[in-house]
């Protein structure tokens, strides 16, 4: 057999391995004497009844990006920003040819530049010829000017309606009398079940129009790391930035969330996606319409996770639930008979599962309402009727309205280490005192030790807070101070 024939034939074995994957069907032509050639033909080696139900499943696909995608935009957005300027020849000016020192602040000036930046969003709505689209506050929440653009490249005029740093979502419109613009349908978010397939659509780097695949990762994940109060859906859906604001979209076509950052070490997609559940947003939908604004409720207390020091003095080791540390003097909480220290374990007949959970229920309740809240308090549980108000931000952040003041916390191991204290001393730790409280006109510091109430001894949190609630029109404290006892003055109110 001559070379150049033994070639072809080991090249025609290479090409026929390569293919075997995908289909082999072998025939034989002569080439110059008894050699010959195998080649591969296009039938497949999947069954054909397989066959049918991937086709099947892609047809799927096909059919939900199909009908999205003409409800998906890209959100471009320029900020309007202010920087400080110094001008570093300014005082030598001045030094030489005019009055130095007269100015200090004349060589800093102000300008303004523009930030171009953008995101996703959703067509949720039309009301006549006004489409409303929702995206993230942190897309279009400061934005100066916007531009929507469908996905058939035509633009338009953007308005911010409302938007919210809280949830980080935000509602823009645009006007067009174009009917066949598509709004897309609002799922049930609550039905979802983790290992469900799901979606993300939107302009991931700037690639409009984009779909990536994946499953429910997790549910509930938290984003007060964030400042976020949602609870998010976590996906492996490849979301990156750009992503932001677009739709996270079940097997039935249906928007379940709204996709909103990512966990990466990159700056990319690592398959650590996270999305806003929609029903989490629904009633925003028509207070941003309505008002321009989310109007939250206000229960009026601090609330803090209890770890498994404060759970075991306050006699809730095995309970879930959100330890109302501190309230607001005059809030809701305040007047219902709520007390520093309850642990709020339900709302409304269901479980409080922890302190995210609690601040979200509670914001999405209407003010006017009477919710129910059930305490455990010196191992009782007690039901409370709260009638809830508007939260504003004023009365929310003014942390001089406090009561006590601070945040009492047990006496473990290592902080007795830490302070130095004997085994003798017990009661609570003082720590994050506010400012303008009752806390602060009495003097008292962080690491301060509380040994007692109105002249009652405390050994723990339960104690301490069993006191503190029989104090009526008056309070001061013992407090523990290198081997003897300081009373504070009295805080009347």
């Amino acid at each position: 057999m001559k070379k150049w024939t033994k070639g072809l034939l080991a090249g025609c074995i290479s090409a026929c391995a390569a293919f075997a994957l995908v289909s082999i069907s072998c025939g034989k032509i002569n080439v110059k004497g008894n050699a010959s050639t195998v080649y591969a033909e296009t039938s497949t080696i999947v069954p054909e009844e397989s066959l049918k139900i991937v086709e099947a499943l892609q047809n799927s696909f096909r059919a939900i990006s199909k009908g999205l995608l003409p409800s998906v935009v890209e959100v471009d957005v320029t900020e309007t920003k202010t920087v400080t300027t110094i001008d570093p020849f300014e005082d030598f000016r001045k030094f030489f040819f005019g009055n130095p020192g007269s100015d200090p602040e004349g060589s800093k000036k102000q300008r303004q530049y523009e930030q171009k930046g953008l995101g996703s969003g959703v067509i949720v709505r039309r009301t006549e010829n006004t489409l409303y689209v929702l995206t993230n506050n942190h897309v279009a929440g400061d934005a100066s000017k916007i531009s929507i653009k469908l996905n058939d490249g035509r633009e338009f005029e953007g308005k911010l309606v409302g938007a919210d740093s809280r949830m980080d979502i935000a509602l823009v419109s645009f006007e067009s009398k174009d009917k066949e613009i598509p709004v897309a349908s609002l799922g049930d978010s609550d039905k979802l079940q983790v290992g469900d397939i799901c979606f993300a659509m939107g302009a991931p780097l700037g690639f409009s129009q984009s779909v990536t695949q994946g499953i429910v990762s997790a549910k509930g994940r938290s984003g007060s790391g964030i400042g976020n109060i949602n609870d998010f859906i976590q996906t492996d859906a490849a979301i990156n930035q750009g992503n932001s604001g677009g739709p996270l979209v079940n097997i039935y076509g249906e928007v379940i969330g709204i996709n909103t950052w990512i966990a990466s070490q990159s700056g990319g997609s690592q398959g650590l996606g996270f999305s806003i559940p929609i029903n989490n947003i629904k009633g925003a939908i028509d207070s941003f319409i309505s008002s321009g604004k989310i109007v939250y409720g206000w229960l009026g207390v601090s609330l803090m996770e209890a770890g498994k020091e404060y759970k075991a003095e306050l006699g809730v080791s095995d309970r879930d639930g959100a330890l109302a540390s501190q309230l607001f003097i005059g809030s809701p909480a305040q007047k219902c008979g709520m007390q520093p220290g309850d642990y709020i374990v339900e709302l409304n007949g269901h479980s409080v599962k922890d302190v995210n959970q609690l601040v979200r229920e509670v914001g999405l309740l209407e003010a006017g309402v009477t919710a129910k809240f059930k305490v455990v308090r010196a191992g009782k549980e007690l039901e409370l009727d709260v009638k809830i108000e508007e939260r504003s931000e004023k009365v929310s952040s003014d942390n001089g309205k406090l009561w006590p003041g601070f945040v009492a916390s047990p006496i473990t191991d290592s902080v007795r280490k830490e302070l130095e204290l004997e085994n003798k001393v017990s009661g609570v730790v003082v720590s994050n005192v506010m400012a303008k409280t009752p806390a602060a006109a009495l003097r008292l510091q962080d690491s301060d030790v509380i040994t007692a109430v109105n002249g009652v001894a405390v050994k723990n949190l339960s104690d301490f807070y069993g006191e503190l609630s029989k104090a009526d029109k008056a309070v001061n404290f013992d407090i523990y101070s290198n081997g003897g006892t300081i009373t504070t003055g009295t805080y009347k109110f």
